[in-house]
């Protein structure tokens, strides 16, 4: 027998059910995760722009 929301077709959040607790962990790390990857891979993109943008005489 399967249980509703045991197959997901989608990894959108609206798309998942969300009050099987093992959803609710394994998405609920998994996005935390991507959250910080994009928060970091912005971060070093900011950082590079104003570096390059920089008209310092020094190299670091």
């Amino acid at each position: 027998m399967i249980r509703y929301g045991e197959t997901i077709h989608s990894m959108l959040p609206q798309d998942i059910p969300w009050f099987l607790p093992d959803h609710a962990i394994f998405f609920g790390v998994l996005y935390a995760v991507l959250g910080v990857l994009g928060l970091g891979l912005g971060y070093v993109v900011v950082k590079s722009v104003r570096q390059a943008s920089c008209s310092c005489s020094e190299t670091h």
